[in-house]
C-alpha cells in the first residue's frame, strides 16, 4: 500500500476514529459499568453484555460510523425495564433488530 492510500485510509477512518475515541471516553469517566469508579462484578447497570456504549463501540468498528451509530441507538432504545437483556453481540450483517447469534 502506497504512503497516499495509506493517508487517504486515515483521513476516511478518523470520523469513526474519533467516535470510538469519545465512547472511551465516556465509558472511563462516566458509564456505571466501565468507569474507573464503577464496580460492575457487585453491582452492574447494564442488562446487556456487552453494554451499549460497547455494543456501539464494536458496531461502528464493524460497520462503519453512519451503519455502527444506528445500530447503537437502536439498541439503547431496547434498553428499558421490560427488556429481557442478556447476550447481544453485534451481528455480522447491519440489523436494527437484536439478532440472536449464540
Amino acid at each position: 500500500m502506497s504512503k497516499h492510500n495509506k493517508a487517504l485510509k486515515f483521513i476516511i477512518q478518523l470520523p469513526a476514529n474519533i467516535a470510538k475515541l469519545l465512547i472511551r471516553i465516556y465509558q472511563k469517566i462516566l458509564s456505571f459499568d466501565h468507569a474507573f469508579w464503577a464496580n460492575p462484578k457487585i453491582f452492574r447497570v447494564c442488562i446487556y453484555h456487552p453494554s451499549c456504549s460497547e455494543y456501539t463501540y464494536q458496531a461502528i468498528d464493524k460497520h462503519g460510523l453512519v451503519k455502527g451509530i444506528i445500530m447503537g441507538i437502536f439498541r439503547i432504545l431496547r434498553c428499558n425495564p421490560f427488556a429481557q437483556g442478556g447476550y447481544d453481540p453485534v451481528p455480522d450483517r447491519f440489523s436494527i433488530k437484536r439478532v440472536n447469534n449464540q
